[in-house]
């Protein structure tokens, strides 16, 4: 897949105020600072879609980008930051479980990790949490051109032995890099074969 056109649509504090559309969604979700804004932009080849910062968690709103005039990338608040006050917790805790369970045009949740670190348990309770409700998402490992070449497939793949102990089967994962733009092409192609399968009616459909 080639994005030839992405632009910001609207920010929107609740589910119920996203766009009202039957268009594909996905959407990207992940701790503070891990790299959410610089991978959209690398994504879409647009430097300034999504706005990064070197302040963690100030996305704070659903924000809906329209990709080549037919699917949303949809930019989610990041989880866990410690400085929030508990009412701020609790309502973005509010609007990304909403979001996420409630918004039927969503079809796959990307979750950001930073391959730089140990497996996290606020991620591994969120993968937890996703399955429990039967969420289809991926895992897409960040900043790997921070990491040295022979340390990233044993970070990876330590982190994938973690999940086993509670996946029997494991989600389909993404290693990137915003700089290197490493994944870029495997990413859109995992979406360009969703919307695919989501377009292409059955049998049952034709019949």
């Amino acid at each position: 897949m080639t994005i030839t056109s992405a632009q910001y649509v609207i920010s929107s504090p609740t589910v119920d105020k996203c766009p009202k559309t039957d268009r594909i969604e996905y959407a990207f979700i992940g701790r503070s600072n891990v790299g959410k804004s610089s991978l959209i932009n690398m994504l879409t080849g647009n430097s300034k879609l999504a706005k990064t910062s070197a302040t963690p968690g100030k996305t704070m709103l659903i924000n809906h980008f329209l990709i080549n005039d037919d699917w949303y990338l949809v930019d989610l608040p990041g989880y866990g930051y410690a400085r929030r006050s508990k009412k701020e917790y609790d309502k973005l805790q509010d609007m990304i479980s909403g979001y996420i369970l409630e918004r039927e045009q969503m079809a796959n949740l990307f979750l950001l990790i930073d391959v730089r670190h140990e497996p996290q348990r606020i991620d591994l309770e969120f993968m937890e949490w996703l399955g429990e409700n039967g969420v289809p998402f991926s895992i897409v490992f960040t900043k790997a051109d921070k990491v040295v070449r022979g340390k990233l497939k044993g970070n990876v793949d330590h982190y994938l032995k973690e999940l086993r102990k509670q996946w029997e089967e494991l989600p389909v994962y993404f290693v990137t890099s915003s700089e290197t733009r490493m994944g870029k092409e495997q990413l859109l192609t995992y979406i360009e074969d969703i919307n695919q399968s989501i377009n292409t009616p059955t049998e049952e459909e034709e019949a």
